[in-house]
């Protein structure tokens, strides 16, 4: 397949969301990742509001309510992760204090200046870092957390092949220190800046879809879109082997001044 000039925004979204229904995670993470992020963040307590924008099915949601006591919303556009959400919080027992709305990231419906803190892993790439950062500011108490993972250089110099492929996907992809300076920009002191580790990706993304392609293949046997697409899935993961020396998932935590 040629590659060249397919990005993922080239599929129907409910068939991508389709996909990814049956994941634990819709982006490279781990429960790791996400408690390290967390041991950043200061002051939570059983009184906390906590959002997760763009929470998927909640897999690191879960973790999340499993290691602060606050109350925490997920917020996701489509409603089959969002019934996927209710579903795990209740079978972890977590429904008093944990629940998904459907809704947009664009205009989320909190009140102004009422979380303590905003979570968003591999998500707000859909609005943009500095868009995402100002806009989600007017919601978050002042001395609240942002704690977001986004794709990032980890090098000013890549090969053609990588740079030209995540700069048609998110022309916004940047270096860490240029995500910092925006970070600072937006009005946060920037508290935290780590690199995911690869099992982020191997172990808990890219292994784990093995059986999620097949599914999906199975489903839609026969239609060359959803065939197109998991040969997309292929070879994103093809590039993130052959160059993940050249970039990454950063995590960045902020505290709104």
């Amino acid at each position: 397949m040629n590659n060249d000039n397919n990005t993922i925004y080239e599929f129907d979204v409910n068939l991508i969301c389709d996909f990814f229904l049956n994941t634990e995670r819709q982006g490279p993470g781990s429960p790791e990742a996400t408690i390290k992020a967390l041991s950043f963040i200061e002051n939570l307590t059983d009184k906390s509001l906590i959002a997760d924008i763009g929470c998927g099915t909640g897999g690191q949601t879960m973790v999340l309510a499993q290691n602060v006591s606050g109350c925490i919303t997920g917020l996701d556009f489509f409603p089959g992760f969002i019934d996927k959400f209710n579903c795990n919080a209740e079978e972890l027992n977590l429904q008093d204090r944990v629940k998904g709305i459907v809704g947009s990231m664009e205009k989320l419906p909190f009140e102004k200046e009422s979380m303590d803190l905003i979570w968003s892993e591999g998500a707000i790439y859909n609005i943009g870092f500095e868009r995402g950062l100002n806009e989600w500011s007017d919601f978050l108490k002042t001395g609240g957390y942002i704690a977001v993972s986004e794709s990032s250089w980890f090098t000013q110099e890549r090969p053609k092949e990588i740079s030209d492929f995540w700069t048609q996907c998110y022309p916004e992809i940047d270096t860490i220190s240029t995500k910092v300076s925006q970070m600072q920009k937006a009005g946060y002191i920037p508290v935290a800046t780590f690199i995911l580790p690869e099992s982020c990706w191997t172990d808990h993304y890219y292994l784990p879809l093995v059986k999620t392609r097949k599914m999906f293949l199975d489903k839609y046997a026969g239609n060359r879109i959803a065939e197109k697409f998991v040969e997309y899935s292929h070879h994103e993961e093809e590039l993130y082997s052959k160059y993940k020396a050249f970039y990454g998932y950063v995590f960045y935590i902020g505290k709104k001044i």
